[in-house]
């Protein structure tokens, strides 16, 4: 059946609210690690763990579900695995013990792979006119959801205890699955079959004939590390003099995060007027100069702000292009696409996060920062390289 069916603007909001409220959940833990490992009777470094189980799972989630979104019912693996993540919030919310309450967030993280499925689907519904755009306001809504989660866990555990949010966001998951329910066109899905360890070796073989996959996941690693650098730093700094914020108080910087995602929507326009390729040198070239006002943000709360503000719009708004630009490649592999390319991006964020440890305890903030630039400074040096590449052949093609 033929998917490009084009998309409303009400669904394309239904689309990005879905993908805000699934992906929070991967991120209601991280402000709230001390009191959940007081609730247990863990010591403070065992729930720090907790993240990471879960965006491992989140990651295992994309390299085998996401997947078969090229080769069964995306509606029905949508709701199914929205089902499966309710029941995960259910075994967080009253889970008697720490093993339990681990294993839900396992769970939670491998089913909250659905905001992948959702988008590669808006993708193909969308008129190939407005496809950038399209994924630009749906991944705007799942980032406002990455970000706005620690702030809204933070003040629900304060007024209503932990577990609170997680029964509040598993009926917020029933309500979002109804909906999706009844307004998701029935039987959207691919033609090509595949088995699925046949389907997984694709994968490789994807990445091999398709290079502009390979550059674009380059592009969203390096992009992704920058980010994961600066807002891993962040608690660093923040809690430290001259500023000495408390908790609450960092976790309220995430505004400025929410104000570069809004700001960043509209990137998905560059690609719908084939302006893609400047785009990526000028989201980069923004990403490098975040860091050299960042530099200074050590200091000086106006600097901090304004560069991060610069990083998230550079960083978001290179992910929007990238994603408009491959899932344009092949229509029969979106899923799989997304798969290669948000495999890279995790990991570019996961160097990111160990970078800036690792540079914070030798140089303090400006090692954070010099790090950060290193990243971005390759990211611009690459697509300086591709424009000498792209030259070079058009002139042997004359």
């Amino acid at each position: 059946m033929k998917e490009n069916l084009g998309l409303t603007r009400g669904m394309a909001t239904l689309f990005a609210l879905a993908c805000g409220v699934i992906v929070a959940n991967v991120y209601y833990a991280q402000p709230l690690l001390a009191t959940i490992g007081a609730a247990f009777g863990r010591p403070a470094s065992d729930p720090g763990y907790l993240v990471t189980l879960t965006q491992l799972g989140y990651a295992g989630g994309f390299i085998l579900i996401v997947p078969l979104g090229d080769v069964v019912d995306r509606r029905a693996l949508v709701l199914r695995l929205l089902a499966a993540n309710v029941i995960a919030l259910g075994i967080i919310a009253y889970s008697p013990n720490y093993v339990t309450f681990a294993a839900g967030c396992l769970l939670l993280g491998v089913t909250s792979c659905s905001t992948q499925i959702l988008i590669t689907m808006a993708a193909s519904l969308a008129d190939p006119a407005s496809r950038g755009r399209t994924v630009g306001v749906v991944m705007s809504g799942l980032l406002l959801g990455v970000l706005l989660a620690r702030i809204v866990a933070g003040y629900v555990a304060y007024w209503a205890g932990w577990r609170a949010i997680y029964a509040i966001a598993g009926v917020a998951g029933i309500a979002i699955a109804a909906v999706l329910a009844i307004a998701l066109p029935k039987r959207v899905h691919a033609t090509v079959q595949f088995r699925y360890a046949s389907l997984l070796a694709s994968l490789a073989q994807l990445m091999h004939r398709e290079p502009l996959l390979v550059l674009r996941s380059v592009y969203g690693a390096l992009a992704f590390a920058c980010f994961s650098i600066v807002w891993t730093g962040l608690v660093f700094v923040l809690s430290k003099p001259p500023y000495g914020y408390d908790e609450a108080q960092i976790g309220l910087f995430g505004i400025v995060g929410v104000i570069g995602a809004l700001a960043a929507q509209s990137a998905g326009r560059f690609v719908d007027l084939g302006h893609e390729n400047k785009a990526t040198g000028m989201f980069a070239a923004m990403i490098l100069i975040a860091f050299a006002l960042l530099a200074g943000g050590g200091t000086s709360l106006p600097l901090l702000i304004a560069g991060t503000l610069l990083l998230d719009v550079g960083v978001q708004g290179l992910h929007i292009v990238n994603q408009g630009v491959i899932l344009a490649i092949d229509e029969s592999a979106r899923s799989r696409i997304m798969t290669v390319y948000l495999a890279s991006y995790f990991v570019g964020g996961a160097l990111g996060s160990s970078v800036a440890g690792a540079a914070c305890s030798v140089a303090g903030w400006l090692g954070v920062c010099a790090a950060g630039g290193a990243f971005a400074g390759i990211a611009l040096l690459v697509w300086i390289g591709t424009q000498s590449v792209w030259r070079s052949r058009r002139v042997s093609e004359r």
